[in-house]
């Protein structure tokens, strides 16, 4: 969130102003009591605040909590308002654009900098594309003195901040780099009165593959607005994202998985509209537990009518895979209520299937095939939708 942000970027020395976190409009009051004239910041993940009536002027302290009132529960983008961030209001002269990202298409880093800043960038440039400039960073060196100027060049930043400018360049830099960051940005990067360049804003997008490096970015997540079945499956360790969707899917493999999202959208077409309900990816070590650990998690997610699990046997054989979905069921027990479609394929897979077949669990269905399983899942989720029975 945009106070984390700064907490981030005022641990590295960019130039920022905190302001105080609220939870409710006393705390608000009370803020703005402390600060003067303040702006009220509706506290989420994601963009157009403004625009969704989340970022309110307080020219006293009474009228911050009246804005908080408003803000606070309120929902942008599907997210809750639940905090807002009570930030001294500043006399902006001019506004900018500046971020440094992970460029996935080239394989290497991206400094983006326009000096039309504190609008969406996106229509800066659809309606002006020569202010918004691209400046690629070499992985191998990144970002020093030098390349921070070229970078101020190219951008256009006004004489009087060129300085200023490039020692929040290089500390951004660092952000990026020593946060494990992904994303880092600042919308508006603002010239305030007296020339004084300041980050008014911030976003900064975390690498959770670097989390080991970083204990300390685990007090950013916010646990009361995470989906508790996805808090759940992370807790067990597992690649879980729920989706709006009633087939559940488990597979070993994210490219698997992704492929299995797809054949089952397609499937359902003609069964309802049903939809994948998840990604469940539970790589290669399909064990009983692991397999009744994901099970775990999507049966207890409501819209699920259905389960897929396809899988296929290369460092995990099928019979391994067999033996794991025979020992999640007896670990469920009751608890696996819903018809479960099994597709196996690959190393022992013969076994795998004789395994299923002999066990015969009411639940299970055995397809050879990925689209006649996706198919036969569609088809139960669709029919136990319309409570038909499966």
């Amino acid at each position: 969130m945009e106070y984390q942000a700064k907490e981030l970027f005022a641990k590295h020395d960019v130039p920022v102003t905190l302001g105080i976190v609220a939870n409710t409009p006393d705390e608000a009051k009370v803020a703005a009591e402390q600060l003067g004239v303040v702006v009220v910041k509706a506290q989420v993940k994601a963009g157009g605040r403004g625009k969704a009536g989340g970022v309110k002027l307080a020219k006293t302290p009474d009228e911050a909590f009246d804005h908080a009132s408003n803000i606070l529960g309120m929902q942008i983008k599907g997210l809750t308002v639940n905090r807002v961030l009570i930030a001294p209001a500043a006399s902006i002269q001019e506004e900018y654009y500046f971020s440094f990202l992970l460029d996935r298409a080239n394989r290497s880093y991206l400094c983006i900098a326009s000096v039309e800043g504190g609008v969406e960038i996106e229509e800066v440039a659809k309606t002006n594309p020569d202010a918004v400039k691209q400046i690629p960073i070499d992985a191998g060196t990144g970002v020093d003195e030098a390349k921070a100027r070229e970078i101020v060049a190219e951008a256009g930043f006004p004489e009087a901040l060129v300085e200023q400018a490039v020692t929040t360049v290089l500390t951004l830099w660092k952000v990026f780099v020593e946060e494990d960051a992904t994303l880092v940005e600042v919308n508006p990067l603002a010239r305030l009165e007296g020339d004084i360049l300041e980050a008014l804003d911030g976003k900064v997008s975390l690498d959770e593959n670097a989390e080991f490096r970083h204990e300390d970015h685990a007090a950013f997540e916010d646990k009361a607005a995470a989906d508790p079945l996805e808090a759940k499956a992370k807790e067990k360790g597992l690649n879980y994202v729920k989706l709006d969707g009633e087939v559940g899917i488990i597979g070993n493999g994210a490219g698997l998985v992704m492929s299995t999202l797809d054949v089952v959208a397609y499937a359902g077409e003609k069964h309802g509209g049903v939809k994948p309900a998840n990604f469940l990816d539970i790589g290669g070590g399909a064990s009983a537990q692991v397999m009744a650990d994901g099970l775990d998690v999507i049966l207890n997610d409501a819209q699920v009518k259905s389960v897929f699990v396809n899988v296929f046997g290369g460092i995990t054989s099928c019979d391994a895979v067999a033996n794991g979905i025979v020992g999640a069921l007896d670990i469920l027990g009751d608890e696996a209520s819903k018809p479960l479609v099994v597709r196996l394929d690959g190393n022992n897979v013969e076994e795998g299937r004789r395994i299923l077949n002999e066990k015969n669990h009411p639940l299970v269905t055995l397809v050879d095939t990925m689209d006649g399983a996706a198919d036969r899942a569609a088809e139960l989720a669709n029919t136990s939708s319309n409570g038909e029975g499966a």
